[in-house]
C-alpha cells in the first residue's frame, strides 16, 4: 500500500504480504567493512613500500606478501558483492556464498596480522581490527542466513 503526502511516498505492507527479512545491522558491516578494506588495503600497500625500503625484506616473501595481497582484493569485493546482493534480496544461496568466501578472507587476514616477515604494529591493529569485523559480519550473515531459509514456504 502506498500514500502519497505531498512529494513523499510511505509504503506500509498489506496484510498478505511477505516481512522485509533482509539484515540492516549486517547491511551496515557489509559497508563500513567496504570502506575499510579500501583503507586496510591502501595501509598495507604503503607499509609494504616502508618495508621494502627501509627492512631487510628477502625479495621472494615481499612479491609473495604483494601477491596475497591481490588475492585479498579479488576475494574481498566478491565477498562483499555477493554478501550485499545476498542480503538485500534476501537470497540465501548468495548469502552462503558471502560466508564461505569468508574463509579464505581470515586466513589471509591472520597471515597478515601474524605470518608476514615483518609485522608493523599498525598491521597488528588494522588487521585486529578486520578481525573483529569479519566475526561480527559472520554472526549476522548466519542469522540472515537462517531468516531466509525459514521464510521460504514450498
Amino acid at each position: 500500500m502506498v500514500i502519497r503526502h505531498g512529494a513523499r511516498c510511505f509504503f506500509f505492507l498489506s496484510a498478505g504480504s511477505q516481512p522485509i527479512l533482509s539484515s540492516t545491522p549486517l547491511q551496515v558491516l557489509f559497508y563500513l567493512n567496504s570502506w575499510y578494506f579500501a583503507a586496510f588495503y591502501l595501509a598495507e600497500i604503503l607499509m609494504f613500500i616502508y618495508k621494502g625500503i627501509l627492512l631487510p625484506y628477502p625479495s621472494d616473501n615481499l612479491v609473495l606478501d604483494v601477491v596475497l595481497l591481490l588475492l585479498f582484493l579479488g576475494l574481498e569485493t566478491l565477498r562483499i558483492f555477493y554478501g550485499w546482493k545476498g542480503n538485500l534480496c534476501e537470497r540465501s544461496l548468495a548469502s552462503c556464498v558471502s560466508l564461505f568466501i569468508l574463509i579464505p578472507c581470515v586466513a589471509l587476514a591472520v597471515y597478515y596480522l601474524l605470518l608476514q616477515t615483518f609485522v608493523l604494529r599498525l598491521e597488528l591493529l588494522l588487521s585486529a581490527v578486520l578481525l573483529c569485523f569479519y566475526g561480527l559480519e559472520f554472526l549476522l550473515g548466519l542469522l540472515s542466513v537462517s531468516a531466509f531459509s525459514r521464510s521460504k514456504v514450498y
